[in-house]
């Protein structure tokens, strides 16, 4: 405890109250089956700390090491796992309903960057004024942007209206 706050949830030397637990050496070896207070001596013996790895084994499972180290330890393999973690970003294109063969290949050429890079992508047709009079011609331009990149991708959530807008999202094909 530090000012109220919990440094870390493992459990080391005094901390352990259960009966019985597994005594694993630094090397990995096994100790065997011994109370905790037997494991907390032979801790003491080497000058180093009983940590509780295994709280939901039967019996839990400690090792005998260095604290500072077994923490060195565990942040080193969750940065390690966090660089192979892949994340999956949304990009947003953009269109009106009165867009033009070029300027929605444009559009088309975009988005298809995007899916093969491993992204998302959210297509939006916002309607402004006088646009939101026709909505149900302009779901065949969501339809036809679909369509173009059919190839690369698949239709994650269909055409939706809201509000002012209408989206739709795309994922790459697996």
């Amino acid at each position: 405890m530090y000012g109220g706050v919990i440094i870390s949830e493992i459990l080391i030397n005094e901390q352990i109250r259960f009966k019985e637990v597994r005594v694993v050496s630094e090397e990995g070896e096994q100790l065997g089956i011994m109370s905790a207070k037997d494991a907390q001596k032979l801790a003491e013996d080497e000058e180093k700390d009983l940590i509780l790895i295994a709280p939901t084994a039967k019996p839990p499972v400690c090792r005998i090491q260095d604290f500072g180290k077994y923490r060195y330890e565990l942040a080193r393999r969750e940065k390690e796992a966090k660089k192979k973690q892949k994340t999956i970003d949304i990009k947003e294109v953009r269109l009106s309903p009165n867009i033009d063969t070029n300027d929605l290949n444009t559009k088309v050429n975009m988005a298809r960057k995007f899916l093969t890079k491993g992204d998302k992508v959210k297509v939006t047709l916002r309607f402004r004024g006088r646009e939101l009079a026709h909505v149900n011609s302009s779901k065949a331009i969501l339809d036809n942007f679909a369509e173009m990149l059919s190839d690369v991708a698949v239709v994650d959530k269909p055409a939706k209206f809201e509000g002012r807008s209408m989206i739709m999202f795309l994922a790459e094909k697996r």
